[in-house]
């Protein structure tokens, strides 16, 4: 048993090790991303930045474009294990789309660092011991474009990209070091009412006004609040109110969020929303459309197994974790890939009080100061798959606490 753990903490020490001789190289490449911002689906430069990155090292192959115009997939090994034995593969993800007009203020920049630094880690740990371990072990590193907006993740995963991994790693960018947060389901609704256009003095009873089917909407969900569930949430915008003051408007547009703890409740919230649209125009003798236009991102289901080993291999870096973690509503992409493959989605501190989506946090997203915690969460992600590799029974705690959390969370 005393030698096992040695060869672990020595695996360990050969990820850390890795992480540290490129640091010089993984902080280029992050600020080349966070300097160079684009929006989700066009991130054509750091696409080719990352795969550029790997693509220096032959060891490992490299697809740019896989499945989707900026995401790709870099891949080493299989190595280790009995021969005809079956491949563990474990994956590593990358984000680097940024928001509108403030940039990489959600830290995604931080993220592909993240992920490639971790994937170098578990790669320089399993070269030097990969007779010791029980299984062949391969590793995957999937770039995945357009959280922000369209759901990356959702689209790979509907194209086959996480089909044969069996574990996923990333991390982001917050406000404090968590092993694990309950990010929640989250739904777009857009609601297009269609009036009647009259001049609003001369014969305002000739026009059917779409503006105050929009306005009246806005209220029924406001007054819909107070019966919410404290969790769950419900947040839009009115995105076309009209024209001219002097004309009825005869269309507007609301765009609305609907979010829930599970993505079993989002349908519950759906429906007590689109019976305040309807009353709307039901009220003011509107047409009324109501559509989904993006794809529903999942809560994230947990993995006990996984969050404690991050949160132990994270303590012996030096990290310090909240007992009890501040509650965020955030929503991710990553949650409908949890309930695909077992994963982790831990959040780390970059050295910033600032919150997220906010121009203090683009500025923190590219600053020197946030590497130091950047790469110790890498190492943390590096070390934890370093225990999973190397520990069946581990491997089958994190299965087993993933069939129970999906049987829990049944969507």
């Amino acid at each position: 048993m005393r030698e096992q753990m040695d060869k672990l903490q020595q695996m360990k020490d050969a990820a850390q090790l890795s992480i540290e001789r490129h640091k010089d190289d993984l902080y280029s490449l992050s600020r080349d991303i966070w300097s160079r911002p684009e929006l989700a689906g066009e991130e054509t430069h750091a696409h080719d930045r990352l795969v550029s990155f790997f693509s220096q090292d032959k060891t490992w192959t490299v697809e740019s474009h896989f499945k989707m115009h900026t995401a790709f997939r870099a891949s080493w090994g299989p190595v280790g294990g009995r021969a005809g034995g079956s491949v563990l593969n474990v994956g590593f993800l990358c984000e680097y789309d940024a928001l509108p007009g403030i940039g990489h203020a959600c830290g995604h920049n931080l993220i592909a660092e993240v992920g490639a630094a971790a994937a170098l880690g578990l790669k320089a740990a399993l070269s030097e011991n990969h007779t010791e371990l029980p299984a062949p072990v391969k590793i995957t590193v999937i770039g995945t474009p357009a959280e922000e907006a369209i759901g990356g993740k959702i689209l790979l995963q509907k194209a086959g990209a996480f089909s044969d991994l069996h574990l996923i790693f990333m991390a982001h960018p917050a406000q404090q070091d968590i092993s694990f947060q309950p990010c929640i389901a989250l739904d777009e609704v857009s609601v297009k009412y269609h009036g009647k256009a009259a001049h609003a003095s001369a014969y305002p009873w000739e026009g059917v006004n779409a503006l105050d089917a929009a306005v009246l909407a806005y209220n029924n969900l406001s007054a819909l609040r107070q019966q919410l569930k404290p969790e769950w949430r419900l947040h839009g915008i009115i995105k076309h109110g009209g024209v001219k003051p002097n004309i009825i408007p005869d269309f507007t547009e609301l765009q609305f969020y609907l979010r829930t703890p599970f993505a079993k409740d989002l349908c519950v919230l759906k429906g007590k929303a689109e019976a305040c649209f309807r009353a709307a125009a039901v009220a003011t003798g509107c047409k009324v459309e109501i559509t989904y236009p993006a794809l529903e991102y999942h809560n994230i289901l947990p993995n006990a197994t996984l969050a404690n080993l991050y949160e132990n291999n994270g303590k012996a870096l030096g990290i310090q974790f909240p007992e009890q973690p501040a509650n965020f509503s955030g929503s991710t992409d990553f949650g409908n890939i949890s309930f695909v493959v077992p994963g982790i989605h831990p959040f780390f501190y970059i050295c910033t009080d600032a919150f997220n989506h906010t121009e203090e946090y683009t500025e923190a997203a590219g600053a020197e100061k946030a590497q130091l915690f950047t790469l110790r969460t890498a190492k943390a992600l590096a070390m934890t798959a370093v225990d999973v590799v190397c520990c069946p029974d581990l491997l089958s705690q994190v299965r087993e606490d993933f069939r129970l959390a999906k049987l829990q969370q049944e969507i």
